[in-house]
């Protein structure tokens, strides 16, 4: 990713509209934002994930996620869990390491990708 031709601007995150995305369990609803030229689009986002969510899907996007609220464990393709909680983020690159994301208290995460 490559920060470029992005002006200064800032985002009242309760204003965005927000779109519901069903997991195998539970629910993610995304506040999402794009900046930037379409061949460099930078993905921001703020997400809830309901108790009791599980992604629907392996991501091999990259990321990197703070959760803000809560607390969600991110299951790799190699079988390791990995917890996030309120305050740690984690980072990973494009096609690096497949992942699956669920929690059982619900979080909040603020996403660029």
């Amino acid at each position: 990713m490559k920060i470029s031709d992005i002006s200064f601007v800032t985002t009242d995150w309760s204003a965005v509209p927000a779109e519901r995305h069903a997991g195998d369990v539970g629910e993610a609803i995304w506040r999402v934002q794009y900046f930037g030229p379409e061949e460099n689009r930078i993905r921001v986002r703020m997400v809830e994930y309901s108790a009791g969510y599980v992604a629907d899907h392996w991501c091999s996007k990259g990321h990197i996620i703070l959760c803000l609220e809560g607390e969600m464990e991110t299951t790799l393709e190699d079988g390791r869990v990995m917890p996030l909680k309120a305050g740690m983020s984690y980072q990973v690159a494009d096609g690096a390491e497949a992942h699956r994301s669920q929690t059982k208290t619900g979080a909040k995460l603020f996403i660029v990708d």
